[in-house]
């Protein structure tokens, strides 16, 4: 039997996994910006830049090894 060609999903998953990079930046700047703050008794606005610098760095190097590996 022939085989299938994948190339849409291909290009969903990468649409997806974009997508999903994008929001965690947006998420993670707007906590370092301090646009998104967390409750006092969560920490406040310290707590959040710090979760915020948290995602981005962590976004980028799932990036990195997301590009590496292929």
């Amino acid at each position: 039997m022939a085989k299938k060609k994948s190339g849409g999903k291909s290009i969903l998953s990468f649409v997806a996994w974009l997508t999903g990079v994008l929001v965690s930046l947006a998420v993670g700047f707007s906590m370092i910006d301090g646009t998104l703050l967390l409750p006092a008794w969560l920490g406040g606005a310290t707590v959040a830049m710090i979760a915020g610098w948290i995602v981005v760095v962590t976004t980028f190097l799932g990036v990195i090894l997301a590009v590496l590996k292929k």
